[in-house]
C-alpha cells in the first residue's frame, strides 16, 4: 500500500535518510516520540541521545485504518514513490499536547503548529528505507551536502575545528563580525584551520521569512566580496524545516551540526523564536535558547560560543560590537527596519552590508512590494 505525503514530511524525509537526526532510523514510533517530548532525548545504543523535537508522519484516521496491519507501506511525493517504512506501528498524536510541550503555548495561527493541527490525528512510525537521495531540482541541489559529504569537504580543507552558524535571514556585517571573530579567537586558543559552516536553514519557513534562493544569493554576494572569506567557509543547505520553538528548537540545531562534524556552534539572540501570533511581543525570553544550549544534556561535544551583540557604531560607520558605556553612539537595526529600508528602496548606512548583498535583499523587497 501507498501513502501520499506532503512537501514537509518530505523534508523530514530527506533529515532522516541523510542522518542528521541519528539515532533515528526513520520517523518516530511512540516510545521515541514520548522520549522526545517529555525528556528532549532518546535512548540510543551508547546512553541516550539529544532528539528535542519530534520528527513524525502524521496521518488521518482513514489511513490508519487503511494501514495499521501492515508490514510495509510506501511513501509517495507528487505520484512518485521516494521512501518505504517498514514493520509500521500507528499510535495518536494529541495536538494540543504536543503543542504545549514543544512549544511552551498553544496558538493555532503558529506557522508550524498550523500545519500541526491541519495534519491527521494519527502517526506512522517505523525504519526508513530511501529509494533514492531526495533532490529538490530548484538549482540549490548542489548546496545540499549530507553530514558525510560534510565531513569529507572538512577533512579536504584540513579542519581543525568546524564552527558552525545556523541561520534563516540574511547576513549583515554584524553577522559576518561575529563569524570572523569566532575564527581569530579559535585561532587564539591554538587551532591552525577553523572552517566555518555557513548553514542556512533550507526546509519549511514562515511566509514572511526571505526565501531560501535569495538568501543563497545573498550569501554568494558577502563571501564574493570577502566579507566572510571563502577559503574558510564551507556554506551548505541544511534540509531541516523551521518549527520557530525557541529554546525547544535551538537544541536540534545544535545536535545535527555534530554529525556533520562541527565542534563549535554559534548561538544568537532568540535562536529560533518569533513573535507571539496572539500578543505580538517575543513568545520566548531572548536568552533563554543560549542558556539552554549550554545545559543541554547529550551535547557534551559541541562548545557553544554566545552571540556578542553588535550594533552599527556611527562614529566608526561599521557594524561593531556593542558598548553599553557609549549607547548613544550605536544604531540598532532590526529585522523589520531593514525590511523596510529595502522596500522603500531607501539605503542602509554605508557598513551595515555588503552593498551588492544589499542590492540583492533591495531588489527582492521591491519586486515583493509591486506584487503587493
Amino acid at each position: 500500500p501507498q501513502l501520499e505525503v506532503t512537501k514537509l514530511d518530505t523534508q523530514w524525509i530527506q533529515v532522516l535518510s541523510e542522518g542528521w537526526a541519528t539515532p533515528l532510523r526513520g520517523f518516530m514510533r511512540e516510545t521515541e516520540y514520548l522520549q522526545t517530548i517529555h525528556f528532549n532525548n532518546i535512548k540510543s545504543v551508547d546512553g541516550s541521545s539529544n532528539q528535542s523535537v519530534p520528527i513524525v508522519l502524521p496521518i488521518t484516521g482513514e489511513d490508519k485504518d487503511r494501514l495499521k496491519e501492515e508490514k510495509s507501506v510506501a511513501l509517495r511525493y507528487n505520484g512518485k514513490v521516494v521512501a518505504v517504512v517498514r514493520d509500521p506501528e500507528v499510535y495518536e498524536m494529541r495536538k494540543e499536547e504536543r503543542c504545549a510541550r514543544q512549544w511552551g503555548m498553544v496558538h493555532k495561527e503558529h506557522p508550524y503548529q498550523e500545519l500541526v493541527f491541519a495534519a491527521g490525528d494519527w502517526c506512522l512510525g517505523g525504519d526508513l528505507e530511501v529509494i533514492e537521495r531526495i533532490k529538490w531540482e530548484d538549482g540549490l541541489d548542489q548546496y545540499r551536502l549530507t553530514p558525510n559529504e560534510l565531513r569529507a569537504e572538512f577533512k579536504k580543507r584540513k579542519a581543525d575545528a568546524v564552527f558552525a552558524f545556523q541561520l534563516r535571514n540574511p547576513i549583515h556585517n554584524g553577522h559576518a563580525l561575529l563569524m570572523t571573530d569566532t575564527r581569530r579567537r579559535l585561532m587564539e586558543r591554538g587551532y591552525s584551520n577553523p572552517v566555518l559552516l555557513l548553514h542556512p536553514l533550507g526546509g519549511f519557513t514562515k511566509n514572511d521569512d526571505v526565501p531560501l534562493n535569495v538568501r543563497i544569493e545573498q550569501h554568494h554576494a558577502v563571501m564574493k566580496e570577502g566579507v566572510l572569506d571563502p577559503d574558510s567557509t564551507v556554506m551548505a543547505i541544511f534540509p531541516s524545516p523551521m518549527m520557530y520553538a525557541g529554546p525547544t528548537e535551538v537544541q536540534w540545531h545544535a545536535k545535527a551540526r555534530i554529525a556533520a562534524g562541527a565542534t563549535y556552534y554559534i548561538v544568537g539572540r532568540d535562536p529560533a523564536g518569533m513573535k507571539h501570533p496572539g500578543t505580538g511581543s517575543d513568545i520566548y525570553e531572548h536568552t533563554h535558547g543560549r542558556k539552554v544550549l549550554t545545559m543541554a544534556p547529550g551535547l557534551g561535544q559541541l562548545s557553544i560560543i554566545p552571540f556578542v551583540v553588535a550594533a552599527y557604531d556611527k562614529t566608526k560607520s561599521k557594524m561593531d560590537f556593542y558598548d553599553s558605556t557609549r549607547h548613544e553612539d550605536f544604531l540598532f537595526i532590526s529585522g523589520t527596519k531593514m525590511r523596510t529600508l529595502a522596500r522603500t528602496g531607501e539605503e542602509p548606512p554605508p557598513g551595515f552590508m555588503a552593498p551588492s548583498a544589499w542590492e540583492i535583499m533591495s531588489s527582492f523587497y521591491k519586486n515583493l512590494a509591486k506584487q503587493s
